[in-house]
C-alpha cells in the first residue's frame, strides 16, 4: 500500500534518490522505488507504548506483581504475566481473546459456586 504524495513531496523524493549511494540505491530498488517511503513515521518503540490503562507493559507487570503481594510464583506465572502486558499494550488479538475467556469462565465458576482451582466457595 503506497502513500499518495504531494507534488513537492515526490520532488523531495526523487532528489533523495539521485543524491544517495549506490549501496543504499539499490536496497531502495530491490524493494522498489514506489514502495519506498521515505516520509515514514518511526514505529513507537515497545517500552513506551501504552495500552488502555495508560501503562507501559513493564508499569502493568509491576503494578499486578505489588496487587498481587506475592514473589513466589514461578518462572511460567511470570513470562504469563509479562505476554498478557505487552499484548494489553500492542492490542494483541490473541491476547484479548484470552482475557475474554478469563472473564467469561470467571463468571461460568462464580454461577457454580467454585474458584479457579475447582474448590467450592
Amino acid at each position: 500500500m503506497t502513500k499518495i504524495l504531494t507534488p513537492e513531496q515526490e520532488e523531495q523524493k526523487r532528489f533523495m534518490y539521485e543524491r544517495m549511494g549506490k549501496r543504499r540505491r539499490k536496497f531502495i530498488d530491490r524493494i522498489g522505488y514506489d514502495a519506498w517511503d521515505p516520509f515514514a513515521e518511526p514505529n513507537d518503540p515497545i517500552d513506551i507504548r501504552m495500552g488502555p490503562a495508560r501503562m507501559t507493559a513493564q508499569q502493568l507487570v509491576t503494578e499486578f506483581m505489588k496487587a498481587k503481594r506475592t514473589t513466589d510464583v514461578g518462572v511460567a506465572y511470570k513470562e504469563g504475566v509479562e505476554a498478557m502486558a505487552i499484548g494489553a499494550t500492542t492490542h494483541d488479538e490473541k491476547i484479548k481473546a484470552m482475557y475474554e475467556f478469563s472473564l467469561w469462565y470467571s463468571t461460568l465458576l462464580a454461577q457454580q459456586g467454585r474458584d479457579f482451582d475447582g474448590e467450592l466457595t
